[in-house]
């Protein structure tokens, strides 16, 4: 950790895998809910492989959310 902080780097790849399961999570439940219109369920499987694009952009603005957290508690805003 340096006088700015940490790497937002380090942070994005500390995050990432936190993210990516968030957003497998949510792509289920979406795939349970999609049952309800006639679309056939996605499989926990297909959501793990989906999310890995997926959390990327995801990832990012969560890692820039925690840096602004961040600097907030540590008065640097």
């Amino acid at each position: 950790m340096t006088a700015a902080g940490p790497n937002l780097t380090r942070l994005y790849l500390l995050l990432y895998p936190f993210t990516a399961l968030a957003v497998a999570i949510n792509l289920f439940m979406l795939g349970l809910m999609w049952q309800a219109i006639g679309l056939p369920a996605l499989s926990p499987v297909s959501a793990l492989l989906a999310c890995v694009p997926l959390a990327l952009p995801v990832n990012w603005w969560v890692t820039k959310w925690v840096r602004g957290l961040m600097d907030e508690a540590e008065g640097r805003k």
